[in-house]
């Protein structure tokens, strides 16, 4: 499928809406980039959850990411178009899991997951390079939210020490 039938059915058809982020995915550059951005207002809904409903709905929304991936994938023939960024909503989402409601947090939340997707340092690359269909484009966006949320914590952490 050429792009401009992607553009009218992200458009027309809500499962590209969601699947290409709200139709960020559709914007010329850094697509991921947009599709994180666009995960900060999900994150100010979903942070009024109390955590254990956050992480329903984050593991909801990661089952339903990998599924719409591998459909939508399929469907263009095209594994892991960039655009398609519903992963980064996902991986962002996890990177916020334990962080507290703030905009420092928000920020260097934001900034750590888009180093960990963009980088791709071991073992998410090899998740990356080795685990296809849908389950493989939204698990690395997982590892990278688990990665990031590790050293915002950390971050936040040292942060209050210091201020102390």
């Amino acid at each position: 499928m050429d792009r401009v039938e992607i553009q009218r059915r992200v458009w027309s058809d809500p499962r590209y809406f969601i699947g290409y982020g709200f139709g960020t995915g559709l914007l010329p550059k850094m697509p991921g980039t947009w599709g994180t951005l666009i995960a900060i207002p999900v994150y100010l809904l979903a942070a009024k959850l109390s955590f254990i409903p956050y992480i329903i709905f984050v593991l909801l929304l990661a089952f339903y990411a990998a599924r719409l991936s591998d459909v939508l994938s399929k469907e263009i023939a095209l594994h892991d178009d960039p655009g398609m960024n519903i992963d980064e909503i996902v991986g962002y989402l996890v990177t916020m899991m334990i962080a507290p409601l703030s905009w420092w947090a928000i920020i260097l939340g934001f900034g750590y997951f888009r180093l960990f997707d963009i980088l791709k340092p071991w073992p998410i690359s090899w998740v990356d390079r080795n685990v296809t269909g849908g389950v493989g484009m939204i698990l690395d966006d997982i590892m990278a939210g688990v990665a990031a949320m590790l050293l915002l914590k950390a971050t936040l952490w040292i942060g209050a020490a210091l201020l102390v």
